[in-house]
């Protein structure tokens, strides 16, 4: 099996990493669009921008030709693409216009599209439309609680690949599911994918708790109710609630919202400590996915007729029209209610 990764930040080239040390030399390749970015990976070994203190196994193919590294894929290979969400559009439709037969092509990224509010799978239906010249690809979202450092370094883990094929689920098991990573398969997208957009929303309330020295008390009230938002959301647009239990769900928000390695609990954090949101992202050098889908969550949660308080209020303070305390106060000061 061959395996292209495009996307070369640090949770594309974990993932090449945890493929290329179980396939076969050559067999897993990692594209970036930057040149000056492969050539020092190939000079040095490792990827100095994301993760400096990760060795990239030797069997590792880095290419910066898009063409090469979608034209090696077979039918029964597995293209992944490790952009964040704002990329996700551009490269599918970059990926379609180059397929001359079926690929499995599964993404990374965790979101939903801040003009349209379309989660990534729907984002990817959108440019099959308008691209694919008739060929029927099979797509997916692998997901779950996963720091890229912790995964590069061959620490355990557990993911989820979600898709209504189940080939293609085996096809990503049998590229990952090695060593200390379990893969398992779900054909909820929905329910995978909200999970993953919400949960960051969630980490910045958490970091903004945790900011103001609210207390554990506080920090379990948020987790906990804000899970319950992320499956009334489910729910509403089409998924399944229980999957809001498992690893996409309540998994990934425990990890990303109180892990250290979290950037979106580190944004809550620096937000409570008073700093201008711009400040914030130009010092973490990474994406933070939850600022740009916060709004997103919100409008979709409008739409669907959603309740959805804590998220609406991370939309306010990241817009700039209330700041961490008064989020609070105002979260506070609802009506009492029933526990649903």
């Amino acid at each position: 099996m061959k395996v292209t990764l495009l996307g070369a930040g640090s949770w594309g080239t974990a993932m090449a990493a945890q493929a290329a040390r179980y396939l076969q030399p050559g067999d897993v390749c990692l594209w970036s669009r930057r040149v000056e970015q492969i050539e020092g990976m190939q000079h040095s070994g490792v990827n100095t921008a994301y993760l400096p203190d990760v060795v990239l196994p030797k069997g590792l193919q880095l290419e910066v030709s898009f063409e090469r590294a979608i034209e090696r894929l077979s039918e029964n290979d597995l293209l992944i693409i490790a952009t964040p969400m704002s990329g996700l559009s551009e490269t599918v439709a970059q990926v379609l216009r180059l397929a001359k037969h079926p690929l499995n092509i599964v993404w990374l990224c965790k979101g939903l599209e801040p003009s349209t509010t379309l989660l990534p799978h729907q984002v990817v239906e959108r440019e099959d439309q308008l691209h694919s010249h008739g060929i029927r690809h099979s797509y997916g979202a692998l997901s779950g609680p996963s720091f890229a450092q912790e995964v590069a370094n061959g620490m355990p883990c557990a993911l989820t690949v979600a898709s209504q094929s189940n080939t293609l689920c085996d096809i990503v098991q049998g590229a990952f599911h090695h060593g200390n990573m379990r893969i398992y398969a779900s054909d909820d997208l929905v329910g995978v994918e909200l999970g993953g957009a919400i949960k960051n929303v969630l980490a910045i309330a958490a970091g903004i708790g945790d900011g103001l020295d609210l207390g554990l008390n506080a920090r379990a009230a948020v987790l906990t109710r804000g899970l319950a938002e992320m499956m009334r959301l489910v729910k509403a647009a089409g998924g399944r609630p229980e999957t809001c239990m498992g690893l996409t769900g309540v998994g990934d928000l425990i990890l990303t919202a109180t892990g250290d390695l979290s950037r979106n609990r580190r944004v809550g954090l620096a937000l409570a400590a008073g700093k201008p949101l711009p400040e914030i992202l130009g010092g973490l050098g990474h994406v933070a996915e939850g600022v740009l889908c916060a709004s997103a969550v919100g409008n979709l949660a409008a739409r669907l007729g959603v309740e959805m308080p804590i998220t609406a209020m991370m939309g306010e303070v990241l817009s700039g029209k209330l700041s961490p305390h008064e989020a609070v106060k105002k979260l506070m000061g609802r009506d009492p209610k029933l526990e649903v």
